[in-house]
């Protein structure tokens, strides 16, 4: 604010205003570098780019999970620890024993024979889902697949794969939120789910895709 007083020379009255200009003028520059102190401090804070936060938050929205996190019940009643499968790739399949793809067993202990001392695993999931085709008790199951097909993979215990009783791990397997690759659906009996040597799905493959189909083989061995 100016001041004048007039009952002075006018040398006088010139020096006031300037210093009241002075001190106004510094008041304000004060004033503007406090405020882009504080902006700068602010920025400082989070510089990151906001195309790289947003593929941060993309990553951490479809970051895998494993199926190594899952124990379940083997068709014995056993505890089965997925976590001891670290290390091998992995087929996950439902299984049907009145089914017109249930003959697929033949082809699924063929592959988990010829590649079992290779890394490689099946893990097969008895399952009444679709038309009531698995109907057994899971002793019955063992004895079916036995007896007709020679079955050694581990099976186990008999699940629901869809619906709103289904079981954990089709939960991970059929939502892209838990296994980072897909959302999807079980189709039928004997759909095949192939998971990496970290329990990590990699792949679904259809119901009527024979087990040893050359995608399958080539998967298994590396070799294409």
């Amino acid at each position: 604010m100016f001041q004048f007083r007039l009952n002075k020379g006018s040398n006088e009255q010139t020096m006031h205003i300037f210093v009241s200009k002075k001190k106004k003028h510094m008041k304000i520059f004060g004033l503007m570098t406090f405020g882009f102190l504080l902006v700068a401090s602010c920025g400082m804070m989070d510089n990151t780019p906001n195309e790289e936060k947003q593929i941060s938050t993309n990553n951490a929205e479809t970051m895998p999970q494993s199926i190594h996190q899952f124990k379940v019940t083997d068709i014995e009643g056993n505890t089965f620890d997925f976590s001891s499968l670290k290390g091998k790739k992995i087929m996950v399949v439902n299984t049907a024993s009145k089914c017109g793809l249930t003959p697929q067993y033949e082809q699924l202990e063929e592959v988990y024979s010829t590649y079992k001392d290779s890394n490689f695993v099946i893990i097969g999931f008895p399952a009444n889902n679709f038309m009531s085709q698995e109907p057994g008790s899971n002793e019955e199951i063992v004895e079916f697949c036995t007896k007709n097909y020679g079955v050694s993979f581990p099976m186990m215990s008999k699940i629901s794969v869809k619906g709103k009783d289904m079981h954990e791990v089709y939960k991970f397997l059929t939502e892209k939120s838990k296994n980072g690759l897909e959302d999807n659906e079980v189709q039928w009996n004997f759909q095949k789910y192939l998971l990496d040597e970290n329990g990590v799905l990699v792949k679904v493959i259809s119901p009527r895709v024979l087990p040893n189909d050359a995608e399958i083989i080539s998967w298994i061995t590396g070799k294409k």
